[in-house]
């Protein structure tokens, strides 16, 4: 069902999130259940994983997370809202942050400043979110506690900028044939690009006919950010198709487009099988693989010139037998990161 105002639902999902980050413990479920339907489904990133309705979002996601982080705050650094498949959308991207004086996920407390980037895209309906699709980038967490088991990313690993033109949270009305410029242009990059990998050819994307040269790419902890399409080919996309030669894309949940802004996901996204070394030195296993990703973009006249993108890399790795998480817990715990 339409809601009618998609500035005003932007604007109470960004409004809810906000408090509910900012919420203390005894008040979660209260304020949850003005911005989620109480039977919402909500997917996370690994190890939180499916969850449904209002207590479960609260018990296994929120409250833990608060618990940690007393202190919790969010900062979005985009917010957009737009139409896919018979449902509206809203979709963001920032960074949660707080003092981290309580084990998370099993990780012991730094009890020091711990950020937490997240995305996020949420289904809504009568200005309720009745499902929602989120990646942590936990390798990251990872990265700050010290127990991060994963090399060095080939790009820098650090906290990821918001948009050059610092207009990314979109409250005002957006110009809609911007909007479909901008889509078109994404969906070109992928079906008429990435997806035209012949497996044999690097150059078979021709990625320079989507991107401004000077482009910038904000990718997980793990692959790490890069500037310039040389970066972004070099550094990760390139390496991506030789670990995964035959990776398809697909399956979005939502792909939706406001102003000059683009956003997606699919759950999962990408289908392949793991058959090169490049993915952090792991030798191929011959394995078919399903790779939850997130994606957010600015388009600028004719070019994309900005990426930010998530991937659940605890999920990926766990389908080659490799427990990331297990092992941060044994490097925390002063073990090795074997096994």
């Amino acid at each position: 069902m339409r809601n009618h105002d998609p500035v005003q639902t932007k604007l109470h999902v960004w409004q809810g999130l906000r408090k509910l980050a900012r919420a203390p413990l005894g008040e979660q479920t209260q304020v949850a259940r003005e911005l989620f339907a109480p039977d919402a489904d909500y997917i996370c990133a690994h190890p939180i994983n499916q969850m449904h309705g209002v207590d479960e979002i609260v018990e296994r996601l929120l409250a833990p997370m608060k618990t940690a982080m007393p202190d919790l705050e969010r900062r979005d650094d985009i917010l957009l809202s737009g139409h896919y498949a018979g449902c509206d959308w809203v979709s963001a991207t920032g960074y949660y942050f707080g003092t981290m004086q309580q084990d998370w996920l099993g990780l012991p407390a730094s009890r020091n400043w711990l950020y937490v980037r997240f995305g996020e895209f949420y289904k809504i309906d009568r200005g309720r979110v009745i499902d929602s699709y989120v990646l942590l980038d936990l390798v990251d967490v990872l990265r700050q506690l010290g127990v991060n088991p994963l090399p060095r990313g080939r790009g820098i690993e650090t906290l990821c900028p918001g948009p050059a033109t610092h207009d990314g949270l979109l409250l005002s009305p957006q110009d809609a044939a911007e909007g479909s410029r901008s889509l078109a242009l994404v969906e070109s990059m992928i079906f008429d690009g990435l997806q035209k990998y012949d497996q044999v050819s690097h150059d078979s994307i021709g990625m320079e006919r989507f991107w401004d040269p000077d482009m910038m790419w904000y990718g997980p902890t793990g692959v790490g950010t890069t500037r310039g399409l040389a970066g972004f080919l070099d550094l990760h996309q390139y390496p991506w198709q030789e670990a995964f030669p035959d990776y398809k894309g697909g399956n979005h949940k939502s792909r939706i487009a406001d102003g000059c802004y683009v956003a997606s996901t699919g759950w999962p996204s990408i289908h392949g099988t793991h058959v090169g070394s490049n993915l952090f030195g792991l030798a191929g296993t011959g394995r078919p693989i399903t790779m939850r990703v997130m994606d957010w973009w600015r388009r600028e006249g004719d070019w994309l010139v900005e990426n930010w993108i998530f991937v659940d890399f605890l999920d990926l790795l766990l389908q080659l037998d490799v427990d990331l998480l297990a092992r941060a817990r044994a490097l925390a715990a002063g073990g090795t990161a074997s096994g």
